[in-house]
C-alpha cells in the first residue's frame, strides 16, 4: 500500500519514539520535533488515517498510538535507515572474536552470547547444513552366512554403516540385486523423497530380498534426518524480563517457554534463502506464542557445505536498524573467520565521528 509522504514521515516518527520510549505516542509528541511542520490537528488526522489503515493501534483508552504488525513491516521495508557501527562497536565485536572463536561449536556457543549482551535480548545461534542431504551411494556387504553390513554413503561427504540379520531365503545374489535397485531408486534424494510411491517401486523391484527394504529405509530415512538436524544454542532468555512489554509475568511465561529449540529450528524454513537478512514480525512468527514478538536472523556460509545463522528475539518494539547491523557484523567476521583470516574492516574513525556530531 502506498502511502503519502506525509504519513510515511508521521509513521516513522511515531515508530522511532515508541521504540526509545515504549510509551504510546501522541500528535504533541510529533508536531514539537523541529522537522515536522505540520499541525497537531493534521497529524492527528493522518495519525486517525494511519490506524484506519492498519499501521497504527490505540492501545487502551490511551490518545498516543503505537505501531501495529504491519506498520513495523512497512517502516522496515521502506523507511528504516541503515544504522552504521561506531568504531568502539567494531573493535569490540573484533576483539570477542579474535580471543573467543576457535572451533565452530565453541564459536557459535560464543557468538550468542555476545549477541545476546550487545543487543540486551534472547539470543540463538545455529549450524546446518546449506542444502537437504541426500544418499550418495549405497554398499551392501556381505558379512557371514546370517548378516550384511549397511554402507550409506552420503551427499555431506558421511558415511554410516548398520550390520544387519539375512532372512534364510535371501542369496548373496540376491543382496547384489538390492544393492543395484537401491542405487539407481534412491540416491539423490532427501529423506523426504522417501515416499510411499518410491518405496512400492524399490519393494517390487528387489525380488527375494523384498523384505529387507523397510528396515534398509528406516535406517537411511534417520542417517539423512540426523545429518541436516541442526545443532541449536539458546542463550540469554531471561534478558527479556527487562523489556517493559514483559513485565506481566504471564505474557512473558508464555514466550519464554515458547523459546526452545523446536520452534527455533523451524525459522530457517521460513526465511528467503536470498536474503542475507530476514525480519520477523509479529504475527510472522512460525509460533503463535511468539506472535508478540519479532525476531532477526542473519545468514552465513561455514564451508564444507554449512551454514550459520544467528538471530535474536524480542519485542516488536526492538531498534531494528542497530540490531540488523550487528548481526550482519557477526555474520560477515565468523563467515571470513571461517573462510578467510581478516575480520571485517571497522569503519575509519574520523568519517563516524563526524557524523556523530552533525
Amino acid at each position: 500500500m502506498e502511502l503519502s509522504e506525509r504519513k510515511q514521515k508521521i509513521l516513522k516518527a511515531i515508530v522511532d519514539l515508541y521504540i526509545r520510549s515504549a510509551e504510546p505516542v501522541g500528535s504533541k509528541t510529533i508536531a514539537a520535533l523541529p522537522d515536522m511542520n505540520f499541525s497537531s490537528a493534521t497529524i492527528r488526522n493522518e495519525m486517525a488515517e494511519l490506524t484506519t489503515l492498519g499501521f497504527l493501534e490505540q492501545p487502551h483508552t490511551s490518545a498516543g498510538r503505537i505501531p501495529s504488525p504491519a506498520g513495523y513491516r512497512f517502516y522496515i521495508d521502506r523507511l528504516m535507515q541503515d544504522y552504521r557501527l561506531s568504531v568502539d562497536e567494531t573493535q569490540s565485536i573484533n576483539q570477542a572474536m579474535e580471543s573467543r572463536m576457535q572451533e565452530l561449536d565453541k564459536a557459535m556457543s560464543q557468538v550468542g552470547k555476545l549477541v545476546s549482551k550487545l543487543t540486551n535480548l534472547p539470543a540463538y545461534t545455529m549450524t546446518a547444513p546449506a542444502r537437504e542431504v541426500t544418499v550418495r551411494h549405497f554398499e551392501i556387504i556381505l558379512a557371514d552366512a546370517g548378516s550384511f553390513i549397511l554402507v550409506v554413503m552420503t551427499s555431506d561427504e558421511n558415511v554410516k554403516n548398520r550390520l544387519i540379520k539375512l532372512p534364510l531365503h535371501v542369496t548373496e545374489q540376491d543382496l547384489k540385486l538390492l544393492s543395484a535397485v537401491l542405487n539407481a531408486s534412491l540416491t539423490g534424494l532427501p529423506a523426504s523423497g522417501f515416499t510411499p510411491e518410491v518405496m512400492n517401486r524399490v519393494t517390487r523391484s528387489a525380488g527375494a530380498a523384498a523384505s529387507l527394504v523397510p528396515v534398509i529405509v528406516d535406517f537411511t530415512t534417520h542417517v539423512l534426518e540426523e545429518a541436516h538436524r541442526s545443532e541449536i544454542y539458546l542463550t540469554g532468555q531471561n534478558r527479556l524480563l527487562g523489556q517493559p512489554e514483559y513485565q506481566d509475568l504471564t505474557k512473558a511465561q508464555e514466550v519464554l517457554g515458547a523459546l526452545d529449540e523446536d520452534t527455533l529450528s523451524n525459522l530457517p524454513a521460513r526465511l528467503d534463502p536470498d536474503s542475507p537478512v530476514q525480519i520477523l514480525v509479529g504475527p510472522e512468527n512460525v509460533a503463535q506464542e511468539l506472535k508478540d514478538t519479532s525476531v532477526v536472523v542473519t545468514r552465513f556460509d561455514i564451508g564444507d557445505g554449512m551454514q550459520g545463522m544467528i538471530g535474536v528475539v524480542g519485542p516488536q518494539r526492538m531498534d531494528y536498524a542497530q540490531i540488523t547491523a550487528r548481526l550482519s557484523y557477526f555474520a560477515e567476521g565468523l563467515g571470513r573467520m571461517f573462510g578467510k583470516p581478516e575480520l571485517p574492516a571497522a569503519p575509519k574513525p574520523e568519517v563516524h565521528e563526524a557524523k556523530e556530531e552533525e
